[in-house]
């Protein structure tokens, strides 16, 4: 298992070095080849001690090949190089932005369209797989089913700890939800495909949270109040998508977030101003509880950093 940095601690750097990653050499290919490595992959990857997932996209320009990736933790970020050769595949994570003791070097094998290969941390090899990611669009009228109150109780019924080995420090009163320091995330048992949820938070200065839809995209929950938008800020889906403004209040005062999810494309209403309209999720964000992207998943608290409180939580599936 890869031992990243926790992915929000490490951000600013990502960004400062976005735009040097992006000048990296890329290969030379043969372009008749291409099509059959280019688009989005769904990694999982397997370590000693478990697995967990990734995220893969392959671009062309002209007769080069690109990528962008997402690890266990941390933003996408370039891949550093790319080689395909119609069979073979190797890709490069550059260690700066997540300050590994070295770079991750990706070597796999296309068969009967899926991925399969190894990669190395340390001294450990690993070996991981690879899916195409499913495109996920929606055709006709969404027709809305019941409100779910997912904050009825007694207590958190109908949630649980991830991972749980961590301890929680999650707890409920007189319907707010808090997490009084940093532990635990907390999980639907529930797993949901399209829906809308809403919801009121509160979060304490200099900290931050997120909200993941289906247990994959994270909505950031941040301390922003006066910040530029920013995907890494409030309401942006971490690292893929930023905000049209940032109609953030200030820290310890409650707030609210209206956000509806149809396959992969999401709207966002941030204190009533829509914020992100209608857009696509390009994969998985840092931290996803997998990466099987077809399926159902749950909704997920991020509890690993500081105070944050959140109530009214009623989520609306589509039927």
């Amino acid at each position: 298992m890869i031992h990243h940095k926790k992915h929000k601690r490490t951000k600013n750097t990502k960004r400062n070095l976005f735009c040097l990653l992006c000048t990296f050499v890329v290969f030379v290919v043969n372009p008749l080849q291409l099509d059959k490595i280019l688009g989005r992959w769904d990694l999982t990857i397997n370590g000693a001690d478990g697995s967990y997932p990734s995220w893969l996209e392959v671009a062309r320009s002209g007769d080069q090949l690109s990528g962008r990736f997402v690890g266990r933790w941390g933003a996408v970020q370039p891949v550093k190089s790319i080689r395909f050769d119609g069979a073979q595949i190797d890709f490069v994570i550059d260690r700066v932005a997540e300050d590994w003791p070295h770079d991750l070097i990706f070597k796999g094998k296309l068969t009967d369209g899926r991925l399969d290969g190894t990669t190395r941390w340390n001294s450990e090899e690993q070996h991981w797989t690879a899916a195409r990611a499913p495109s996920l669009a929606r055709t006709g009228v969404t027709k809305w089913g019941k409100p779910i109150s997912l904050l009825d109780g007694p207590g958190l019924t109908g949630w649980r700890v991830y991972p749980p080995t961590k301890a929680s420090k999650w707890a409920i009163e007189d319907g707010v939800l808090a997490n009084t320091a940093s532990g635990a995330n907390l999980v639907t048992e529930r797993k949901f495909d399209d829906f809308r949820i809403q919801f009121e938070f509160k979060i304490d200065a200099g900290s931050d949270s997120g909200v993941y839809l289906r247990g994959r995209y994270e909505i950031e929950i941040e301390d922003s109040f006066g910040k530029p938008p920013d995907s890494h800020h409030l309401g942006g889906i971490y690292g893929f998508l930023t905000p049209f403004s940032n109609p953030a209040r200030r820290a310890n005062v409650w707030q609210t977030i209206d956000a509806t999810l149809l396959g992969r494309r999401v709207t966002i209403i941030l204190n009533g101003m829509k914020i992100i309209d209608n857009e696509e999720i390009p994969g998985i964000t840092g931290a996803a509880l997998d990466g099987d992207e077809g399926s159902t998943g749950p909704l997920m608290l991020q509890g690993d950093y500081g105070k944050v409180w959140y109530r009214n939580i009623v989520l609306t599936p589509a039927n």
